[in-house]
């Protein structure tokens, strides 16, 4: 890897790390209702939507009717973008005159977005018209983030108060969401895309005629602004096909490095407010730390992996070396303009913060970065993670980790001054095991039925890879695909439906059910035998944890996929 290649990663780090700080306290003070920059602005519009909804912000909800509400919110939302895609053709600003979605595609594209997973089993310049994309896409993307950050600020409210029975407003929660965090950001990242070359207009595709006479339709539309939010909420949808592989949602190697910015900047600064909110910024420090260390170890292993070329076409003397005339590497399925450090990162950065947008296809990726890859999103959004359900992964982790260490010294575990008991550890373990049972049992189920073996482009392992990858990143709520599987069939638009139901859902009631526990708790005294856990030693011990559990969980899985796919092929066996 070259000097270029270096100054991509180092320029991505520095610019998340400033940004994680004045961000982080900018969303402390965003929940808490405290005064802000944009509140004079923003605040009537925040009054007139509670009043328009009939909502007392003031009013605190017990984890129940936090849960509940949020649960109703999401079900509304569902019904809502399955009709408005099954009544496409029916609808305004649809230059295309695309016809409405199947009853299944639309179920399962509902479920997607609404779940901030974005899997797409279309094509979206092909399938979807404006309205559709603006209004049925969009918008759910904003709601989607703004929920998964509501539940994040419940879960912190649990741990920093004491003895109360309530952990917020989700309707105050959710509308500050969108309002102070997530339309600013997006008007300005919109403002930039639309500098550097990608299109926002409600108008029809444009013909060209190319250089043999014939002519091509260029879809355009509103893409900047959707660019924006399926960014910066962690969802990934892209509005066409090949995502950010394409020069209109990805034109440059500057919107390149901002996008991966905007994929990272609020799941890291979460963990800063957390810090915050609790009264120990250190331990957001420590949280950060234990991220940072297994997204670099992501990172390095992807770009390593995948600049050491392909060893299929080095047995027969093909020259994959990085020279002047050509980038070397592994680049097929990669576009020439991002190059291997650029593919490699942005496929880390995706997999990672649960965003699920690629600017290369994760397909044609070597078999051993396929286990990063999938790695990244088995273990329940811990590494960064998408807006808000990032924190509570990786705080799910850090359960686990000081109930382990309290085993080991022999003293109930304790994190941030509460103690952690039976019903935390059983919430825990289930929010923690909800998306590992439904992927895995779905995988299974897909690896021996016909309608399931149909759908993989490829046979043996890498077929096999194929379908674990898919409900793998249906139940990380993920969305990224390794592209060679059809998935628009009716047995993976309801499995993969399914899945994602699982993985979102069935972790966020019980995650609200620990926060409410934990709210009604008295604060512990510190003793000697408390273990810190705003230190490198506990930083260390929650990365371990992490990857065991991880590994313990899905390393027989990858095995029969990519691992066995890498030494098949290190042999030169065909099949």
């Amino acid at each position: 890897m070259g000097v270029t290649g270096w100054a991509q990663i180092g320029l991505l780090a520095l610019i998340v790390g400033i940004l994680v700080r004045p961000l982080g306290g900018y969303l402390a003070r965003v929940y808490a209702g405290e005064r802000t920059l944009l509140q004079p602005i923003l605040r009537p519009i925040e009054t007139a939507f509670y009043r328009l909804a009939g909502v007392d912000a003031s009013a605190e909800q017990k984890w129940s009717e936090y849960a509940v509400a949020l649960l109703i919110f999401q079900a509304v939302g569902t019904v809502a973008l399955y009709l408005l895609l099954r009544m496409q053709s029916q609808l305004p600003v649809n230059p295309q005159a695309l016809p409405g979605l199947s009853p299944d595609l639309s179920f399962d594209t509902a479920i997607s977005f609404v779940t901030n997973t974005s899997w797409q089993s279309y094509s979206g310049e092909a399938t979807l018209g404006h309205f559709a994309q603006m209004a049925g896409i969009a918008v759910q993307s904003f709601l989607s983030a703004a929920t998964g950050m509501a539940v994040a600020m419940a879960l912190i409210r649990g741990l920093a108060r004491r003895t109360t029975g309530t952990i917020g407003n989700f309707w105050a929660d959710l509308t500050r969401g969108v309002l102070y965090v997530l339309l600013p950001i997006c008007v300005v990242a919109t403002l930039f895309f639309v500098e550097q070359g990608m299109p926002q207009t409600l108008g029809h595709a444009v013909e060209a005629h190319t250089i043999t006479g014939g002519t091509q339709l260029i879809a355009r539309g509103p893409v900047a602004s959707q660019e924006a939010i399926k960014l910066l909420s962690g969802d990934g949808g892209g509005f066409f096909n090949v995502n950010s592989a394409h020069p209109f949602e990805n034109p440059t190697p500057l919107t390149n490095l901002v996008e991966m910015v905007l994929m990272l900047c609020l799941g890291a600064a979460l963990t800063n407010s957390f810090g915050r909110m609790v009264g120990n910024e250190r331990q957001g420090w420590a949280l950060l730390a234990a991220i940072s260390i297994l997204f670099g170890l992501g990172a390095a292993g992807l770009v390593a992996c995948e600049s050491g070329g392909n060893p299929v076409l080095a047995s027969p003397g093909v020259d994959q070396a990085t020279g002047p005339l050509q980038a070397g590497g592994n680049m097929e399925g990669k576009e020439v303009r991002f190059g291997i450090v650029g593919s490699a990162l942005f496929a880390q950065t995706s997999t990672a913060s649960s965003d699920g947008a690629v600017n290369a296809m994760h397909d044609s990726f070597l078999p051993l970065s396929g286990v990063v890859l999938m790695g990244n999103m088995m273990v329940d959004e811990a590494i960064v993670g998408s807006a808000g359900s990032g924190l509570w992964g990786i705080l799910l982790f850090s359960l686990v980790a000081v109930f382990v260490a309290g085993l080991m010294i022999g003293r109930t575990p304790e994190f941030i001054g509460k103690r952690i008991e039976a019903f935390e550890i059983k919430m825990t373990a289930l929010a923690l095991l909800c998306a590992p049972a439904a992927l895995l049992g779905l995988t299974a189920v897909a690896s021996v039925v016909s309608p399931g073996l149909a759908g993989p482009a490829n046979t043996g392992p890498h077929g096999f890879s194929e379908i674990l990858y898919a409900y793998t990143s249906a139940a990380a709520t993920n969305g990224s695909a390794f592209a060679g599987l059809n998935a628009n069939t009716l047995f993976y638009n309801l499995t993969l439906g399914l899945a994602m139901f699982a993985g979102r859902f069935l972790v966020i009631v019980p995650v609200l059910a620990m926060a409410g526990s934990l709210a009604a708790k008295r604060t512990a005294p510190r003793s000697a035998g408390t273990l810190p856990t705003d230190g490198l030693l506990f930083v260390l011990f929650l990365a371990a944890t992490i990857v065991i559990v991880g590994g313990l969980s899905f390393l027989p899985a990858l095995s029969l996929g990519p691992v066995v796919e890498h030494f098949v092929m290190r042999a030169g066996i065909t099949y």
